[in-house]
């Protein structure tokens, strides 16, 4: 087995060796397939380094994984199934898993859980009837030796038919035992089964592979308990959820104000600066390229060029956000906190047509909604999906918007702000209950398997960031400049003084604010906390700028929320998701026009 060298030049252990460039033809495919929480992201990036590519499967929004690895003189391609519990789906990732198993492949490595096999062997059991050649990974076989549990691995491999190897994907153990044993990989002699017989193969397998010993009562395990615990698991979750919310603000805005926003007021800034004078400020290339001038300055949020705000909200505003994210989102995953949390959160959250895992998205999107409409991913169907990326651009406020709405109504009393708040909580829990009610389909009850805490790979978090990171630079990025160039034609040509002047009956007539007000809110579109700072000049009394603040949390998302809400979901969900958002705005400043003129 020869190494090969990623792109820092160090070569991948255990990997068998990666192409430094993705190779147009492969000597075969291997697929990893296993139950979710099983190690095999870890697996699969000891297998190809950092060569991968991800993508959805066609026709569905469930993405899986693939690289390629050296094993000798062969290059393979390995797809990372999506995690599924039984071929049977019961979900949209297990009827990917289905479609790609029976899809065939010249090899299968099947990853196990060692500390909880029976559960494991059902799915392992049906990848064995479809008659594949096999390899099985009887991975975090450290952490069954330390819960007393031990499988005999040779007796595991005569009953399955196919060779069984210890491993331990997170420090590497085992893995080029597992590439060597792949030229033995073998097809089991297991016939289709029914399920109750399965199970009762399950558990003769069992009896005769593995035995436990008696083993204290861990301060692990004891922390694993009061994780699920109602009351003093949900004191845990606020603190992490708060804690996670709190780091992920501070690696944000640390990584703007001490890093990129320097480097691109130093290096950005004079360069379209000298491209604004050659350009000539008011010519139509320069309104595209560099946008206005604003008191005769690039601002790099509201100036709105393609080389100016276009580049600046993706990548100095909002990447740090998403970096911190995924960095906070991948290592509460791979500790094993994730699932407890989503447990705590679903009797409330399943009311509003979602499931546990939705609190996260939810809560993230309160820093930057770009990751909140991200995180939904997790999110197994495209109607959960669409009711928490609905719910996230609507009543969820983000961390700059926050910031204005308390700067400019915080001078006028805590209860004015209180109401801006309320009004987008009770809009949240209403809006959610409809679309519940209303959306055909159904959302699938929470099944996940909680696996035990353990210590994360810091490799593999870096993987993994380095993935998601990317993956959001490559889709995000182009959208937000086609949004902003969009934008900026409908300014240069009056579409948006038009429709602005067309607009203010509705906010004269039926909310009650001046016309001056229907300007700054549409302008909402670019960046709702700019949109806010320009509502505080016009003289709105405090009821006023409630209403108006209302509306304009409520409205079309920033452009950067705009572009990612589009890639997830589609164009014509996003439409489906406007017409909401102006629908909730409208009746909900209607709403708390009439009840501030009634306190009043």
């Amino acid at each position: 087995m020869s190494n090969c060298c990623t792109s820092s030049g160090r070569c991948c252990p255990f990997s068998g060796g990666c192409p430094k460039a993705l190779p147009d033809k492969t000597d075969g495919t291997i697929l990893l397939v296993g139950n979710p929480n099983v190690g095999k992201s870890a697996l699969f990036s000891r297998l190809t380094g950092v060569h991968a590519i991800s993508s959805n499967y066609p026709g569905t929004t469930i993405g899986f994984t693939e690289g390629f690895f050296r094993r000798d003189e062969s290059v393979w391609r390995i797809i990372d199934v999506p995690g599924a519990y039984t071929l049977d789906p019961t979900n949209e990732a297990e009827e990917v898993a289905r479609r790609i198993v029976d899809e065939g492949a010249d090899l299968v490595i099947i990853a196990l859980d060692a500390t909880a096999l029976e559960r494991n062997l059902y799915m392992a059991l049906q990848v064995l009837e479809t008659g594949a050649t096999a390899v099985v990974a009887l991975n975090m076989a450290d952490e069954a030796r330390h819960q007393g549990i031990c499988v005999d691995v040779e007796s595991l491999s005569r009953e399955l038919g196919v060779p069984v190897v210890p491993t331990v994907a997170v420090t590497g153990s085992g893995i080029s035992e597992m590439v060597e044993k792949l030229s033995e990989a073998s097809k089991s002699t297991f016939s289709p089964m029914a399920s109750d017989e399965r199970w009762k193969t399950i558990g003769n397998i069992v009896a005769k592979c593995q035995t436990a010993t008696c083993r204290r009562h861990t301060l692990r395990d004891r922390l694993e308990d009061i994780s699920v615990h109602p009351l003093w698991g949900g004191l845990l979750g606020v603190f992490v959820v708060t804690g996670s919310f709190f780091v992920i603000r501070q690696i944000g805005e640390g990584i703007i104000g001490m890093i990129l926003d320097p480097l691109y007021s130093g290096l950005v800034v004079p360069v379209l600066n000298s491209l604004s004078g050659m350009l000539g400020p008011g010519t139509f290339i320069h309104q595209i390229v560099i946008g206005s001038l604003i008191d005769g300055a690039i601002d790099p949020e509201q100036s709105f060029g393609l080389l100016s705000t276009g580049l600046y909200v993706p990548i100095v505003m909002v990447l740090p956000y998403v970096v911190a994210f995924y960095a906070v989102l991948s290592l509460l995953e791979d500790v094993g906190y994730l699932p407890r949390l989503a447990i705590l959160f679903d009797a409330l959250l399943h009311r509003l047509g979602l499931h546990g895992f939705a609190i996260i998205p939810n809560l993230l999107g309160l820093g930057c909604n770009v990751p909140g409409i991200l995180a939904t991913r997790v999110l197994e169907s495209a109607r959960e999906r669409f009711i928490a990326a609905t719910l996230i651009s609507v009543a969820v406020p983000c961390a700059g918007l926050q910031a204005m709405i308390v700067g400019v109504l915080g001078p006028y009393g805590g209860g004015y702000v209180l109401a801006v708040y309320a009004s987008m909580f009770v809009t949240w829990v209403v809006l959610g209950r409809l679309l519940h009610k209303l959306l055909p389909g159904y959302s699938p009850e929470l099944v996940v398997e909680i696996p035990p805490y353990r210590a994360p790979s810091f490799r593999d978090l870096g993987l993994k960031l380095w993935f998601r990171v990317k993956g959001f630079l490559v889709e995000a990025i182009p959208l937000v400049l086609a949004g902003v160039l969009l934008v900026n034609l409908m300014y240069y040509v009056g579409a948006v003084d038009a429709l602005s002047r067309f607009l203010e009956p509705v906010f004269t007539g039926f909310l009650g604010l001046p016309a001056s007000a229907a300007g700054p809110i549409f302008l909402g579109l670019l960046r709702k906390d700019v949109a806010v700072g320009m509502l505080a000049p016009l003289g709105l009394s405090p009821e006023q700028l409630v209403v108006a603040m209302v509306v304009l949390s409520m409205t079309f998302p920033c452009i950067a929320t705009f572009a990612v809400f589009w890639k997830e979901l589609g164009f014509r969900k996003v439409l489906m998701s406007l017409g909401l958002m102006m629908l909730c705005a409208l009746i909900a400043g209607k709403t708390v026009m009439v009840l501030m003129s009634l306190v009043g």
